[in-house]
């Protein structure tokens, strides 16, 4: 143990990240948000409040939206975990991030990873979703820039648009 009590012990983990299977060793105590930026490398996934309040490091886990900031890497052995980054396809943004750009959802930026991924994992389990749907699905993603009008917007008009 070190000074704040976070164990040092190391475990071998392996997962399906972003459609390719990796093995990487971890501390027991690492959580996701962290092995994703340090260890992966890949920064779309940002630290907003630590406490999963805010939804900025919102990533799928086998296809549902999760916090990374509270939940540990070790947690997803085995598992498929997805990033912003596995959206776009042959440098090509997805539908919803298009939308975002073009409907203007995002503003300063720094929530919108967030709230693409978890309009991701509603779009896949519904295609179609009311504006009620929508901000349900959105509720545990704050925006401090805008009045979300933008973002539901955005999410909506990936919904008519094709991949």
């Amino acid at each position: 143990m070190h000074q704040s009590g976070r164990s040092l012990k190391k475990r071998l983990l392996k997962m399906k990240l972003n459609g390719r299977w990796r093995e990487d060793a971890v501390f027991e105590s690492e959580l996701l948000v962290d092995y994703l930026r340090n260890v992966t490398h890949l920064t779309g996934t940002k630290t907003g409040c630590d406490g999963g309040e805010c939804g900025a490091c919102t990533v799928l886990v086998d296809g549902e939206a999760v916090p990374s900031c509270i939940t540990l890497a070790i947690r997803c052995e085995g598992r498929s975990v997805e990033t912003i980054e596995a959206l776009a396809s042959q440098s090509r943004p997805s539908r919803l991030q298009r939308a975002f750009h073009e409907k203007l959802g995002a503003q300063c930026g720094f929530c919108t990873p967030g709230m693409i991924m978890a309009a991701e994992a509603l779009l896949r389990r519904n295609p179609a979703p009311t504006e009620s749907d929508i901000r349900a699905a959105l509720s545990g993603n704050l925006c401090r820039c805008t009045g979300y009008v933008k973002i539901i917007e955005s999410v909506q008009a990936a919904v008519g648009a094709t991949s």
